[in-house]
């Protein structure tokens, strides 16, 4: 069956397979948050993104085949609850913006910023900071040879609007860093895995840039 990106807690993961990389998303948790595994179809090397709920369920997926490191995408608390279990059962190395490691319940032992690039196999995702969420919230792009970008984007960036944010100065900073470092420099056909709930794509939510701006959330 085709890729969709619609998952409900509970039940199996939907799969994407890529030329030289597998998209496996989970969802978990009481807040329906969503998880990614991606594993280097050339190496089998394996990257979870945000190790949320569910020790077990995101254990059960990484299926034994190894875990290299598990990226957290932003401080807060529902996208890091089985990162300790996760880390310690698999031995992965995790990954984190330094403005929020002192939030997560492990020390960081790859600290990344704007620009850097995490290994994934004979793969590679770059790091895009967009402050706002949180300090140290970041993205995650890979862009697949020959086709489309994939963004990994937290709590940042859902089908319909931005993050949530503590206040006006945090909503300014998001927004603007979501027009110039996403919408800015990425195609349309980019498609959009959120922290929480369904996909999208850039070209689907560009027409509502202005709106988002305007409404100040």
């Amino acid at each position: 069956m085709s890729y969709s990106g619609d998952t409900r807690v509970g039940g199996p993961a939907d799969v994407r397979e890529l030329s030289e990389l597998t998209i496996s998303k989970l969802a978990v948790g009481p807040m329906d948050n969503n998880a990614y595994l991606l594993r280097c179809r050339a190496t089998g090397e394996g990257v979870l993104i945000d190790a949320a709920a569910e020790a077990d369920r995101l254990l059960e997926l990484v299926d034994g085949q190894g875990l290299a490191r598990v990226i957290t995408t932003h401080r807060h608390r529902d996208h890091w609850q089985a990162l300790a279990e996760v880390a310690g059962a698999t031995g992965a190395r995790t990954v984190a913006h330094p403005e929020d490691a002192a939030e997560l319940p492990v020390s960081v032992d790859e600290p990344v910023r704007h620009g850097d690039r995490i290994p994934v196999g004979a793969c590679a995702l770059e790091v895009i900071h967009l402050r706002g969420h949180t300090p140290g919230s970041i993205a995650l792009r890979y862009d697949e040879p020959g086709g489309r970008t994939h963004l990994f984007t937290g709590d940042s960036l859902f089908p319909g609007g931005v993050g949530k944010t503590r206040d006006a100065a945090a909503f300014r900073s998001l927004i603007d860093d979501v027009e110039q470092r996403v919408f800015g420099v990425l195609a349309d056909d980019t498609w959009v895995y959120p922290g929480h709930g369904k996909d999208t794509t850039l070209g689907t939510e560009r027409p509502h840039l202005g709106e988002w701006r305007q409404r100040g959330w």
